[in-house]
């Protein structure tokens, strides 16, 4: 999801073994080797599965809110014409005692909404010869119009940059609007707003379908591997590569700048805004985007598949 205040929004069909870990982030997982052959050399090495109280907040060790309706100095609308302001609130972002996160956009009276947006503290990113993958077990909302919920990532230069979009780089390991059957996972790379190495503001993509309306298909796992040896970024569904990005799509001075740094993890629910369109009479209030765990995971190999599901 981009947000950067003079982007347009993509139209509707559109770690060496040394991870970079900051010291706020997550709990290494490791073995006395570096990796776990038993699950095809992947390690994780940051995770959160969500356990705790009903109704209590996130680990504040591993995540931050953003908050409001755009980042400090952006646009309205978090440069998308979103209709949201995102909250601190247990309302909008709480755990529910089963092992998930709900995030969970509201409709008050006056037919405003809110709702909850996340970011990782961490930022992550493999070292040459290795493979990085970014993995989420999420169950998409049945909310209807309107509703646009996602997990991907943000290249770490955003943070002190908010005007550095497309050129820091974006992830979006999995989007879905309006409760369509499909999802989509996307690249966005390049220094202009529109056409570039990219093809913004669509960005290169691809959908998955899903076979029924996505809050009626449960729980996936979504995941984007990255590569450093070729130089790629893969795409899956439950393990089921559907898109590939290469460094020589975007070329070598491209691929240097979009992945040279870390990428952060985001998880939001937004609402409206020029690609899924507007809520309308129809559009529920109150349904959560359940997310069951978020796993990173390093691997010894520079070409290495998909984490076992």
């Amino acid at each position: 999801m981009d947000f950067s205040g003079k982007v347009l929004r993509r139209h509707g069909t559109m770690l060496a073994v040394a991870l970079l870990v900051s010291a706020c982030g997550g709990v290494p997982l490791t073995d006395a080797s570096g990796h776990d052959a038993a699950n095809g050399g992947w390690t994780q090495v940051w995770r959160d599965d969500f356990t705790g109280t009903a109704g209590s907040p996130v680990s504040s060790a591993l995540w931050r809110y953003d908050t409001g309706t755009h980042y400090p100095g952006g646009s309205p609308g978090w440069g998308n014409d979103e209709l949201e302001t995102y909250t601190t609130s247990t309302q909008n972002v709480y755990l529910d005692g089963r092992g998930d996160l709900a995030i969970r956009p509201i409709r008050n009276g006056r037919g405003t909404w809110t709702s909850g947006r996340l970011e990782t503290h961490s930022d992550f990113q493999p070292s040459e010869g290795t493979s990085l993958a970014f993995s989420a077990r999420i169950r998409l909302p049945a909310g209807g119009q309107g509703y646009w919920p996602a997990f991907w990532m943000l290249g770490e230069p955003f943070r002190s940059d908010i005007t550095d979009w497309p050129a820091a780089g974006e992830l979006d390991a999995i989007e879905n609007i309006n409760n369509q059957p499909t999802v989509q996972g996307t690249l966005h790379c390049g220094t202009v707003y529109v056409g570039g190495p990219c093809h913004e503001t669509t960005g290169l993509t691809s959908t998955y379908n899903l076979g029924q309306a996505a809050a009626t298909a449960g729980f996936h796992t979504y995941t984007v591997v990255w590569n450093t040896n070729p130089k790629r970024i893969r795409w899956y569904v439950d393990g089921k590569l559907y898109l590939t990005i290469t460094a020589g799509m975007i070329g070598t001075s491209t691929w240097r700048s979009t992945f040279g740094h870390g990428f952060f993890i985001l998880l939001n629910v937004a609402i409206g805004g020029r690609w899924p369109g507007n809520p309308d009479t129809a559009t529920l209030s109150g349904q959560p985007m359940l997310v069951n765990n978020v796993i990173v995971a390093k691997n010894p190999s520079g070409s290495a598949g998909p984490p076992p599901n």
